[in-house]
């Protein structure tokens, strides 16, 4: 199964990913970024806007989509599988914010974006989700350890 110019599946999964993450920003509109390494907030930044742009639009790709019907369902699947398992941490950490949580948090979306990089043979998403996930963990920790030494 191959895309036009849009992947819709990939379109779905970011929307999908951002609701959690606009319903926590309007209910914490206070919280500010810890974290104070400059650089590292820049790749995670670069990193997480590339992922979500390339999620859904195939550029520099010569084919996007799937080798077979198999690629097709595992991806719906597993990016299912994960999706939920982010929206019940999302909704258990809106509860109890953990470091543990949090991590856990920054991790899922990785996942996600390297599984479709993968599986879509989507070399410049992969790439950047690379970037994505050394720069959210490394955030998310820091933020999670200021957080945890203020309190």
């Amino acid at each position: 199964m191959e895309f036009g110019w849009i992947n819709v599946f990939g379109a779905i999964i970011v929307i999908l990913m951002l609701i959690p993450n606009i319903v926590y920003a309007i209910k914490n509109k206070d919280e500010t970024n810890l974290c104070t390494n400059r650089f590292m907030n820049i790749i995670e930044q670069v990193g997480r806007y590339a992922c979500i742009v390339f999620m859904w639009l195939p550029l520099i790709v010569w084919k996007f989509g799937f080798a077979s019907v198999f690629e097709m369902v595992l991806y719906l699947a597993c990016n299912g599988t994960l999706l939920a398992a982010y929206w019940i941490s999302f909704a258990v950490y809106m509860k109890h914010r953990t470091a543990q949580l949090a991590l856990i948090l920054a991790i899922l979306p990785s996942c996600i974006f390297l599984f479709s990089g993968i599986l879509l043979r989507h070399w410049l998403l992969v790439s950047f989700t690379v970037l994505f996930a050394v720069g959210h963990i490394y955030v998310t920790y820091k933020n999670a350890v200021f957080t945890k030494d203020r309190n």
